[in-house]
């Protein structure tokens, strides 16, 4: 059986902050992995988000609005290109990984309503490192960031919070967690069908356990790709 891990699509957003509700996209990158981890096919988007880019925002990914304002494509026109790119690896089978997927395709599902423009319906099949790793090494302390998950795991991160370097490792991180992990590989549809219920049990968990021993009133987010 072909694995998903064999033509992989890759997704990520850098942006002003980080509620998903009102942020932002700055830039963005959807690809393309081979098997090998090569990046096959790659589209870039700089934007121009129409307001201020935060200090704290601009620290991490390094675009100012004067650069934005200067370089980037409006915002609607990116988003609506950003969505058909995925869109059409959707249409064609192909699975998309994002780290932390629910922050990624939040974020382009409201900036998508924001503009008037139809979204992603329900995308899937998507691959999540994040809630694969929690699910197969639940018991592993520490962060859990991209950046010390790729180097848990021996996979290069070069230029962090840069969205296409950010996209392909996580691609490559998926890939490899295929590789020591064979129950990972399954029809994709499958795979993401088990991330939804591994998403939620991981969200009920952290909700118990805040509410034990620092808020009983804690709630968690839920929702897996799209909160």
């Amino acid at each position: 059986m072909q694995s998903w891990a064999d033509r992989l699509g890759v997704f990520d957003v850098e942006t002003t902050g980080v509620n998903v509700d009102a942020v932002r996209i700055v830039s963005a990158h959807v690809g393309v992995l081979d098997a090998d981890g090569r990046l096959a096919v790659r589209h870039d988007w700089l934007v121009d988000p129409g307001v201020e880019i935060p200090p704290q925002a601009q620290a991490v990914h390094g675009i100012s609005t004067e650069r934005a304002k200067r370089e980037g494509m409006p915002a609607a026109s990116a988003v609506g290109q950003i969505v058909e790119t995925l869109a059409r690896l959707f249409e064609d089978g192909v699975a998309v990984t994002a780290y932390n997927a629910p922050y990624d395709f939040t974020v382009l599902d409201r900036e998508a309503a924001r503009y008037g423009i139809a979204g992603l319906d329900g995308p899937r099949p998507v691959i999540d490192p994040l809630v694969i790793d929690r699910q197969v090494d639940k018991y592993r302390r520490g962060k859990r960031t991209l950046q010390v998950t790729c180097e848990h795991y021996g996979v290069a991160l070069d230029n962090a919070h840069d969205a296409s370097s950010d996209a392909a490792a996580a691609g490559r991180l998926a890939q490899e967690l295929a590789r020591r992990f064979p129950q990972l590989v399954v029809p994709a549809t499958q795979l993401h069908d088990d991330q939804v219920a591994w998403s939620r049990a991981q969200a009920e968990d952290f909700e118990a356990y805040m509410r034990r021993v620092k808020d009983p009133s804690f709630r968690a987010a839920v929702g897996w790709p799209v909160r």
